[in-house]
């Protein structure tokens, strides 16, 4: 990992074919997800104190702090939103492969996160009854 490039992760060719939004959304997740970057917001809100106080915080500064402040953790959430939901449903492509794949499970729950609210409901009340069926006698 090098400080404040994230984690150095090697992409297979195929990541040249994502839309250059969603690389840069990569990028930028990657970029603030490491602790020097935290070290960075912090830094910088420290200068900003310092600067406010020798300059007897007037308006502007305070202003010019919250519309900062506000547009990064707008477009933060993005950035979060975006890979995390990559991540997700990555990870749910796994498990489906491990369920298709795996003998005596239920093949009914691959892409189950696509199945309507009642569907959920009925097999969280499935999964509750095999639990209670599976607890040993006390």
């Amino acid at each position: 990992m090098t400080p404040f490039r994230g984690p150095v992760i090697a992409h297979p060719e195929e990541w040249a074919d994502h839309h250059w939004t969603s690389r840069l959304l990569h990028r930028a997740g990657s970029a603030t997800s490491v602790s020097g970057t935290g070290i960075m917001a912090a830094a910088v809100v420290v200068v900003w104190a310092v600067v406010g106080i020798a300059t007897e915080f007037p308006g502007w500064w305070q202003t010019a702090l919250y519309s900062v402040t506000g547009s990064v953790t707008f477009v933060m959430v993005f950035v979060i939103q975006h890979t995390q939901a990559r991540q997700v449903s990555s990870i749910q492509r796994k498990l489906d492969e491990l369920l298709r794949t795996a003998s005596g499970a239920d093949d009914s729950l691959i892409a189950v996160e696509e199945a309507s609210d009642e569907e959920l409901r009925a097999l969280a009340e499935l999964n509750v009854e095999d639990r209670r069926a599976a607890e040993p006698p006390n």
